[in-house]
């Protein structure tokens, strides 16, 4: 697995060195000195680097961990627990961190970020002889392809009456048999399927079993099958992640004309308050994982599916948007009955920045339904070959609905009022409500998608 140990050397050296980052700039009305291209390569590839070994460890590490159980249940209760400690680690990062480096040292933040990647490493380490490790049997993405290659190449072969298909190890099956592959995409059978050139491959007297590319296992076509199957599902997660992503973005906003103090000498600073959505979420997981889903057992008599679990997420996701948007009316009101939508944009609303504690908890108690309910599908119902493919799938639907909402935002910008410079004169609560409804079809969507799924098992 690749590690981000090499890009936090990296940043600690541009924040230690230099000449590796361009002179201080005394004042921000100043002409500040641009850094020069090599300092700009050395910041690039830091980020860079940061991405790859965030990439390769810490949803290689999801499966890892959950191969260490043998059973669906004990997999869901580490999925649960691993977006625990990986939100409570976003936690630290945006708080703890971002304190030392804003207000004591960079060269500081980036060393303790430093240091603890290089101790979980070590960590990790120590206990390798203790995991249970599947041995590497190749790409699966080869195997994928071949089975697409294969199929295409007897595009034209008839398969009209008795056919047999290919099992592996010299054993074949005839169609409509036990052990047969699905009907579902049936083009992709043909890949296993067994012509009359190619006889019974690997068997006594039989033919010599061709390419790989030429001919497939049923297995690997079921493999392919289930993983296209999946795709609906998951396409069906980015919208959710839109509306987080649009929810974060414009919290703050508001948290920045809301009032933010705590007290006469403490301020909340408005980039910190996505946090109380991230803590909603460590706070509701134990809640779930032992009293929720045990009563939800009691009453069904069993507990709640992967599915289930995600699309409650997505009903709890909506009711956070339509919170979000009341909240955002009452702010309104707040401001034409104080002092009218005329003020200077700086100007701080007398409505506690607390409201907002509101609507970023219940998308937190979303995310824990549906974030780790996705990881617990994916990973159960992905080929075992594919599961660490099945454990970026979650991340995927993160990653594309944190960009989708930047588009979200920039296109409500441009066709409506609701987003002015100043957004006391806006309609940020229309904005939310948008995002809601958009969320509510989405979420009809998301249960077509479960009605035609047909699970790998």
């Amino acid at each position: 697995m690749a590690s981000p140990i090499p890009a936090f050397v990296l940043f600690t050296l541009t924040a230690a060195l230099p000449s590796l980052r361009p002179p201080h700039c005394a004042s921000p009305s100043a002409a500040c000195q641009h850094g020069t291209p090599g300092q700009l390569t050395a910041l690039y590839a830091a980020v860079c680097l940061l991405a790859i070994g965030t990439g390769g460890t810490r949803f290689n590490v999801a499966t890892l961990g959950a191969d260490q159980f043998g059973t669906a249940r004990d997999q869901d209760t580490f999925f649960n627990w691993y977006f625990v400690f990986l939100y409570a680690s976003f936690i630290v990062g945006d708080t703890a961190i971002v304190y030392l480096q804003d207000g004591v040292s960079w060269v500081l933040g980036f060393s303790v970020c430093l240091g603890t990647a290089v101790a979980s490493l070590v960590m990790l380490v120590l206990g390798a002889r203790y995991y249970k490790m599947p041995a590497p049997k190749g790409s699966p993405y080869t195997e994928l392809a071949r089975v697409v290659v294969a199929a295409v190449r007897k595009a034209r072969v008839d398969i009209a009456g008795r056919v047999q298909y290919y099992l592996g190890d010299g054993t074949v099956v005839d169609s409509g048999s036990d052990g047969a592959p699905t009907k579902r995409l049936g083009f992709l059978n043909r890949a296993a399927l067994i012509t009359a050139s190619e006889g019974t491959p690997d068997s006594p007297g039989g033919g010599h079993r061709p390419s790989g590319w030429r001919l497939c296992t049923v297995q690997q076509v079921e493999d392919l099958k289930s993983l296209l199957g999946v795709l609906p599902l998951w396409s069906s997660g980015i919208l959710i992640s839109v509306s987080i992503g649009v929810m974060a973005g414009l919290v703050i906003l508001q948290a920045l004309v809301m009032d933010r103090s705590l007290g006469s000498r403490f301020k909340i600073p408005a980039g910190s308050i996505t946090v109380c959505s991230l803590a909603a979420f460590i706070a509701a997981t134990p809640v779930l994982e032992r009293a929720v889903f045990p009563l939800w057992r009691r009453a069904t008599g069993a507990l709640p599916t992967p599915l289930q679990r995600v699309g409650l997420g997505h009903v709890v996701n909506v009711a956070g948007m339509v919170a979000a948007a009341l909240v955002e009316r009452r702010r309104l009101s707040v401001v034409c009955t104080h002092h009218g939508a005329e003020e200077a944009p700086g100007w701080v609303t007398p409505m506690s920045v607390l409201w907002l504690i509101i609507p970023l908890g219940v998308v937190g108690v979303g995310e824990a339904l549906h974030f780790p309910g996705n990881m617990a599908f994916y990973y159960q119902e992905f080929p075992k070959t594919l599961r660490g493919t099945a454990t970026a799938m979650a991340p995927l639907l993160i990653a594309l609905g944190f960009y989708l909402s930047t588009m979200f935002v920039d296109v409500a910008r441009r066709v409506t009022a609701w987003l002015p410079g100043n957004i006391n004169q806006g309609r940020l609560d229309n904005v939310y409500w948008a995002v809601a409804v958009t969320a509510a079809v989405n979420f009809g969507y998301f249960l077509v998608c479960v009605s035609l799924y047909k699970s790998r098992k």
